[in-house]
């Protein structure tokens, strides 16, 4: 290959926000060498494929794209890493004939630069991820996509070991980024003209756990909100039983932490909710949306809801509908159950079959859509706070979201993006938010 100055690097991304936020990292670093990054769907010397293994779909995809890159670029040097990487090792050298493939783990994610560029040919980088004590220190990063928005990944891994889910073995045990490291992440965003961070990881709720600061998830976003009060602060997620006093204070005495929490559900019945070895029960969710509605109406509500898990039974499935649409939830994420091997669930013998299970779905997304239009019309006619992204391609209207993640396109110059100004939302449009904004 080319010096590293003059090398042709890609970097392509499946799955989560922490995903996306270690493949900005990769980018900092291959920046920091003197390469040139380029689109993954063009032509590259090094690819850096960071793949996702959270669902039977999220996997097939994550073949498809290597495959892909493979075939249209011969001679490339591929790098695989992510959670497809670290739980289905053996298939990948069918993907990538030859000695160009390197895997690497997620607990060598740090490697990835150097690993990527160094002059060795294909091999693996597979360290033990439940032995992997501290989270991979990556580059600091400038840039997100040209986004006003950034993720702060500050969390990763996962002690909980739901039945269905494959994640605390591709990403192993719970990890925490030290304060200094996050505070210098943040610095950095800020400098760089970034308005708004979404707080993240695999399971951060249990951030600083594992540390010996005696910092928790609640004392971070207290933190993080006094010490930059110029930028918003989202929290990417938190289970029902960490919705608490110390959460609502933060919310209560902040106006930098945005109202919108997302609250993973799974199930809104109570048996499968132990079977999916989820720790709580429907009555401890529909407590927690209550308490956050009660302190913050205005605020979005919305959860992850998994149809067609085994054992679910037509009263079981009711019990989730029902719980959902009595509640003052703002949207679903909604996922059909896949089996994972390696989980738990995969050994369940009374699954559900794919017509009823595809059934289901449909009627959660019903329910999905409902919920967002009359999330969207409660606030019609109010003046919100926007912080304008980017112009869609399709209408070529700027678009933003407001404090409480509605989304909202608007007709102004494109200078207004990544600024935060007042927008009176006037109208539904084909599904969208339309407004003006205020002089």
């Amino acid at each position: 290959m080319s010096s590293p100055a003059r090398r042709k690097v890609a970097v392509a991304t499946l799955g989560c926000k922490v995903n996306q936020f270690e493949s900005a990292a990769f980018l900092a670093g291959f920046r920091e060498q003197g390469c040139e990054i380029v689109s993954a769907a063009g032509q590259a010397e090094v690819f850096v494929i960071n793949t996702c293994a959270v669902t039977a779909r999220a996997s097939q995809q994550s073949r498809q794209l290597i495959r892909r890159i493979a075939r249209d670029n011969p001679a490339a040097r591929i790098v695989v890493t992510g959670c497809h990487a670290e739980t289905a090792t053996a298939e990948l050298q069918d993907l990538v004939p030859g000695q160009r493939l390197i895997v690497l783990g997620n607990a060598a994610k740090d490697l990835a630069v150097s690993t990527a560029l160094a002059a060795e040919s294909g091999h693996v980088v597979l360290p033990e991820i439940g032995a992997a004590k501290e989270i991979c220190q990556l580059p600091l990063v400038r840039r997100f996509s040209g986004r006003t928005r950034a993720f702060l990944r500050v969390q990763d891994g996962c002690n909980n070991f739901c039945s269905y889910c494959i994640v605390p073995y591709a990403r192993g045990r719970s990890r925490s980024l030290p304060l200094a490291a996050v505070l210098a992440q943040t610095r950095l965003f800020v400098a760089e003209g970034c308005r708004e961070l979404v707080v993240t990881g695999i399971n951060v709720g249990k951030y600083g756990l594992d540390l010996t600061e005696g910092l928790d998830i609640y004392a971070l976003l207290e933190t993080l909100c006094r010490e930059f009060p110029a930028i918003r602060l989202r929290l990417s997620s938190i289970e029902p039983t960490e919705v608490n006093d110390r959460l609502l204070r933060v919310l209560s005495e902040h106006n930098n932490f945005m109202p919108h929490f997302h609250i993973p559900l799974q199930s809104g019945d109570s048996g499968v909710l132990a079977r999916m070895n989820r720790r709580y029960t429907a009555e401890t969710f529909a407590a927690a949306v209550h308490r956050l509605h009660s302190v913050a109406p205005q605020a979005a509500l919305g959860c992850d809801i998994l149809a067609g898990f085994p054992g679910e039974d037509e009263q079981a499935a009711d019990n989730s509908y029902n719980l959902l649409a009595g509640l003052p939830i703002s949207y679903l994420h909604v996922f059909p159950y896949s089996i994972r091997p390696g989980t738990a669930a995969a050994q369940f013998t009374d699954q559900v079959p794919v017509a009823v299970k595809e059934e289901r779905v449909d009627h959660l997304r019903t329910l999905d859509r409902q919920k967002r239009l009359a999330f969207y019309q409660q606030h019609l006619g109010t003046e919100q706070q926007v912080l304008v992204e980017h112009k869609d391609k399709k209408t070529g209207l700027l678009k933003g979201f407001t404090e409480n993640y509605i989304p909202v396109q608007l007709r102004s110059a494109a200078s207004l993006a990544g600024t935060v100004v007042a927008v009176r939302l006037v109208e539904m449009r084909d599904g969208a938010v339309l407004g003006t904004i205020e002089s």
